[in-house]
């Protein structure tokens, strides 16, 4: 397995690759790896003949500069776990070998349809015009065959579907289902700034989420959504930011049920912010 920390690097050994024909598969990541992402690499081995991870975090999508600055980085540790999963190549560039200055500085503009005003979108302006900057330009330079993406960001999964028809991109976008620890917690690099005791604490996220699905064959949209935020309110060290019923699809509020409907959250622990899912399928 082989790190390469610029453009340049890079695209000598992807113009090797690609000239012997070989099909290639794609995990984007901002490091701090966890058994999550570990389980698309793996998938993206079995899939393809060569596997590429990127390690990058991204400036342009955070909103809070201490949450860049607090983000968990260690590029040896996470070496170490893409080599026994598999990786074929790692792309770890620094930050000018990415953006020029005038992207780091000024918004990268596109079309969402509407997908970034609600939810994340709401709370963390510009953040998606971030993920669609870094991602339209790895695609660019790395035209992997098959990407693979974990659904615990659904809202950002949904936006790169859409960036990924609406840029033309040739590769076919992978859902992996969310990969939870033993307590059901969805795994995530931010957990690890969270004490044994929090971890704790924010374990009832998940188990809300899945009394919710029980829940929602009896209530509708609307009575389910202020039961998940009462349940919420009531776990001493859990602060809500959102809970939100939306279409699948659309991503806009569901007023019923019929169709495909996720339960989506946001919650701080501390001053951890989480987030996860829930599908309600009839």
């Amino acid at each position: 397995m082989h790190i390469v920390r610029t453009v340049e690097a890079f695209q000598t050994e992807i113009s090797a690759v690609r000239s012997k024909g070989k099909t290639i598969g794609f995990v984007p990541t901002m490091g701090a790896l966890h058994t999550g992402h570990i389980s698309l690499v793996k998938r993206s081995v079995a899939e393809n003949d060569f596997t590429i991870v990127s390690i990058f975090v991204n400036p342009t999508q955070f909103n809070n500069l201490t949450d860049l600055e607090k983000y968990p980085r260690n590029l040896e540790a996470d070496a170490d776990l893409l080599m026994y999963a598999g990786c074929d190549l790692v792309f770890a560039p620094s930050i000018n070998a990415i953006y020029t200055e005038r992207e780091q500085n000024n918004r990268f503009e596109f079309d969402f349809e509407g997908l970034d005003s609600v939810m994340e979108g709401k709370f963390r302006p510009e953040h998606f015009n971030g993920v669609v900057q870094i991602i339209s330009k790895l695609f660019a330079l790395v035209q992997p065959h098959k990407s693979y993406f974990g659904e615990k960001d659904f809202q950002q999964l949904a936006i790169i579907h859409l960036m990924t028809r609406k840029m033309g991109f040739e590769t076919e976008i992978i859902d992996y289902p969310i990969v939870r620890e033993p307590s059901g917690l969805a795994m995530s690099s931010r957990n690890e700034r969270l004490t044994p005791a929090q971890r704790e604490i924010a374990s009832g996220i998940s188990k809300v989420l899945f009394q919710s699905r029980e829940l929602a064959a009896k209530i509708s949209p609307i009575e389910l959504k202020k039961w998940v935020e009462n349940e919420i309110a009531q776990i001493e060290g859990l602060q809500l930011e959102y809970f939100e019923v939306v279409d699948a699809h659309t991503l806009q509020t569901a007023n019923n049920w019929n169709g495909e409907a996720v339960g989506c959250i946001a919650v701080f622990c501390g001053v951890v912010r989480l987030i996860d899912n829930v599908r309600y399928k009839w």
